[in-house]
């Protein structure tokens, strides 16, 4: 008797679906793709019919009452995930969200607790940690080969935004106010989660400040010019609790190329910088360096650590997650154990966020955790 393949239902059937969540799922044989919901019943008939779906939606709910589907894809606006995230665990079903799961790290504590309690597996959008140089050095570092990691290093930006005629995602706050955060969720998440996975260690405090350079922006719902109070570039340092230290920077109005993402990582054996950018025909490159070493030299990634097909050279979009979808599979399926990147390493990574958009508001340091209880364990986290 055939293996039960996994029902797949994806709430969400924009651009980022289109481009990397649905082309995961229809890569993995053990996975079958029942439906694609969309508000916008157009979109979601075109993807059902572009990757094969049996059912296109304009109700996620409707894929909630569905004996058929075992795992909800939420690749919705951001403002939409927690209640979508909720309801789908209550209904039984394992998560896949794309970040934030929340924007109030509280909101993810319930959902990730939730999750828990109901025995589900879960996990968060984040792209960059399933690279294949990104999780070739975490092997490196389990490994030892970099010694005891001092300084974690992380930049997340590219030009997406630089021309302020390029509209601005809908749900942004526009007009006067204080400064909200926006690359420091949207692209610092990423490699937040990257730290935190490659130090073995929480941050216990993190100073940090948001800028809004490019202030007048096109709007997408008005097509009007108007006032956006978002950050378009942040810094921030954090203090880990094993003593190691790290400075993150993240930006869409930096000039670069997609996805724009360099993390490093320095040790009493060695260093390391994972590069993942779009250049000279390759998504990603990893160099390492040794104590007597002049310069960093470029190592070969082992080719069991890409999808079935995968190589450098195809889109980083769909070679990511491939990787990220395959992983979860096979954590539902019970084929490895553990759930990493799940909704309690998503609730780490949020608490961080709203650490450092405190910091820039009071301009302080910020203590962690923001509340005592917050890491008592109630939730899990897989580092």
């Amino acid at each position: 008797m055939a293996a039960k393949r996994l029902g797949i239902g994806v709430v969400g059937a924009g651009r980022w679906a289109n481009w990397a969540h649905l082309p995961g799922w229809l890569r993995d044989e053990r996975c079958k793709l029942v439906a694609v919901c969309d508000t916008e019943p157009g979109r979601a008939q075109d993807a059902a019919a572009r990757f094969g779906a049996d059912v296109a939606a304009t109700d996620y709910r409707a894929l909630l009452q569905r004996d058929d589907i075992d795992i909800i894809d939420v690749v919705t606006r951001d403002a939409e995930h927690f209640e979508i995230n909720c309801a789908a665990i209550e209904a039984g079903k394992h998560v896949l969200s794309e970040k934030p799961v929340a924007h109030d790290y509280r909101d993810v504590r319930r959902v990730a607790d939730l999750a828990v309690a109901s025995g589900l597996k879960t996990k968060v959008g984040f792209t960059f940690r399933y690279s294949p140089a990104v999780r070739y050095l975490k092997d490196m570092l389990d490994r030892g080969d970099l010694g005891t990691p001092f300084i974690y290093n992380a930049y997340e930006q590219n030009s997406q935004w630089l021309d302020p005629m390029s509209p601005l995602r809908s749900g942004e706050p526009v007009g006067e106010g204080p400064l909200r955060v926006a690359s420091l969720e949207g692209y610092g998440a990423p490699v937040i989660d990257i730290g935190h996975w490659y130090m073995g260690s929480d941050l216990t405090a993190v100073v940090g400040m948001m800028r809004n350079f490019i202030p007048e922006r096109m709007i997408l719902d008005t097509g009007q010019m108007a006032r956006a109070n978002i950050d378009d570039g942040d810094i921030f340092l954090g203090e880990f609790a094993s003593g190691a230290i790290c400075s993150v920077q993240t930006s869409f109005v930096t000039v670069g190329n997609y996805p724009g993402i360099e993390v490093r990582v320095y040790g009493s054996a060695g260093a390391a910088i994972a590069r993942l950018v779009e250049e000279f025909g390759v998504c990603e490159t990893l160099k390492v360096a040794k104590p007597d070493d002049v310069e960093f030299r470029e190592v070969e990634i082992p080719p069991e650590y890409y999808p079935p097909g995968g190589s450098p050279r195809e889109s980083w979009r769909t070679l990511y997650y491939a990787n990220l979808t395959a992983n979860f599979a096979s954590e539902v399926l019970g084929e490895i154990e553990g759930n990493e990147g799940n909704f309690g390493d998503g609730l780490w990574v949020q608490e961080v966020i709203n650490a450092v958009e405190i910091s820039h508001h009071e301009r302080r340091w910020v203590n962690l955790p923001l509340e005592p209880h917050a890491r008592a364990g109630q939730h899990e986290r897989q580092g």
